[in-house]
C-alpha cells in the first residue's frame, strides 16, 4: 500500500518525467532520432502510470551498459 501511494505521488510522477525527458534529450543529442521520440512519448505515458517510466529508464540503462561493452571490446 505504501509503495503504491509512493509511485502514484505527484512528486514521484514529475520526478520520473523528468528523467525520462533528460534521457530523450540525450538520446537526440546523440544522435538518435528514433530513441528519443520513443523516450517523449514514454515520458506523456510515465505521468499517468509512473512505472512505464521507471522501466524505461532501465532499459535504457542496460542497452547502454550493453552498446558500451560491445564497443570497447573490438
Amino acid at each position: 500500500m505504501v509503495l503504491k501511494r509512493l509511485l502514484g505521488s505527484k512528486a514521484t510522477r514529475s520526478l520520473t518525467v523528468f528523467s525520462v525527458l533528460a534521457e530523450a534529450k540525450r538520446a537526440f543529442a546523440r544522435g538518435r532520432r528514433t530513441r528519443g521520440l520513443l523516450l517523449l512519448g514514454v515520458a506523456v505515458l510515465a505521468w499517468k502510470w509512473t512505472v512505464v517510466g521507471l522501466v524505461a529508464q532501465g532499459l535504457v540503462g542496460v542497452l547502454r551498459r550493453g552498446g558500451s561493452s560491445a564497443s570497447s571490446s573490438a
